[in-house]
């Protein structure tokens, strides 16, 4: 039995009566906003008429949005369309629209990456925000977490030639081998727990707790390293700058006293020279605004189906976490914007708004 006009338009009815969380983001977001940067995906240049017209780049990036959201596989995005009447009307697709398949967005993705794109998505969104007047220098909270990926099954020797930077020789003489191999994620422990994979360094505005930059290491880099990488000057992203005792050194302090930023940055103490009380009252403090940053992860594991991927190479995993972030950002200001904190209610581009 089909659905006939009618029997959909109610359905659809019901939907919004039961507040489909992604009416909301329709109505919240003007996927539009990203037109323009999308557009670039579409390199290759049509040799005729003929046949199927490219799908649209805004609906296949609301396809990436939703995978996100419900950590779907590509093959389980594409059924998970095909099924959901919430998933269609956000897409804009009726009963008889051409779905996209699961090779379809593994190739959009491609061009995202070739492109280098996700840098420019996510900045897009926070133009937006900051030309809306969002003031996001409330204080700049800097943090990295583990984005483990699938395990790789290699032999000591060829490890060793991976930790070097080099590929084993066997590899390289076979593209299907090497396409299968991840030669940028490394290994790493922290509290004796081991770990296979990349960072995700952010930093965080303190107020919104929406990030405002962030970049993506293999997993053994230490987070010091990545500091300069993602603080923002202190006229856009505020002087207070919080982090763990991970990125503190002489050196550092130094360099943020010398560019006008205030260190709120945990103390550690050293052999025999253990931390004063007034030193550990001060952590303290830091970490009530710290721990903020936790709940951004937390939202990532417990509302964005964890921070776990599954791709190979680091421009792939580039556009994943990046990719996470900002779908992390836009659910934010749809709850920020339905808490009214803003004084909007809609995000556009600047010259739509």
């Amino acid at each position: 039995m089909q659905l006939g006009f009618f029997d959909l338009d109610n359905r659809y009815a019901q939907l919004s009566k039961l507040n489909d969380p992604l009416e909301e983001l329709n109505r919240i977001i003007d996927w539009n906003l990203f037109a323009d940067l999308l557009a670039e995906t579409t390199t290759k240049p049509r040799k005729s008429e003929a046949g199927r017209k490219p799908f649209d780049r805004v609906m296949l990036f609301k396809m990436l949005v939703l995978q996100r959201m419900n950590n779907l596989s590509d093959d389980r995005l594409e059924y998970q369309v095909r099924d959901r009447l919430s998933f269609m009307r956000f897409l804009g697709l009726g009963l008889a629209g051409v779905v996209p398949d699961a090779k379809t967005m593994w190739s959009f993705r491609e061009e995202l990456k070739e492109n280098h794109l996700m840098d420019r998505l996510f900045a897009r969104f926070d133009e937006c925000l900051r030309e809306l007047e969002v003031e996001l220098k409330s204080g700049q909270i800097i943090d990295a977490t583990f984005v483990s990926v699938p395990k790789q099954r290699n032999t000591r020797e060829e490890n060793k030639m991976i930790k070097e930077d080099a590929v084993p020789i066997e590899w390289g003489q076979n593209p299907h081998k090497l396409a299968q191999k991840d030669i940028d994620a490394r290994w790493t422990k922290k509290n004796s727990e081991s770990f296979y994979g990349y960072k995700d360094h952010v930093n965080m505005d303190r107020d919104t707790k929406l990030i405002t930059t962030w970049e993506v290491t293999s997993a053994q880099i230490h987070d010091s390293q990545v500091l300069e990488e993602v603080l923002q000057s202190p006229e856009v992203g505020g002087a207070d700058i919080y982090a763990d005792s991970a990125y503190r050194s002489n050196a550092q302090e130094e360099s943020l006293v010398t560019s006008k930023y205030t260190s709120q940055i945990h103390e550690k103490g050293a052999r025999n020279h253990p931390l004063t009380q007034a030193q550990k009252s001060s952590n303290k403090e830091k970490s009530r605004v710290r721990a903020r940053v936790e709940h951004v992860f937390g939202s990532m594991t417990n509302e964005l189906g964890g921070i776990t991927i599954r791709t190979i190479g680091y421009g792939r995993a580039k556009v994943h976490i990046g990719l996470l972030n900002l779908v992390y950002n836009i659910k934010r200001v749809a709850t920020l914007i339905r808490k009214g904190y803003f004084s909007f209610d809609r995000v556009s581009a600047p010259e739509m708004a």
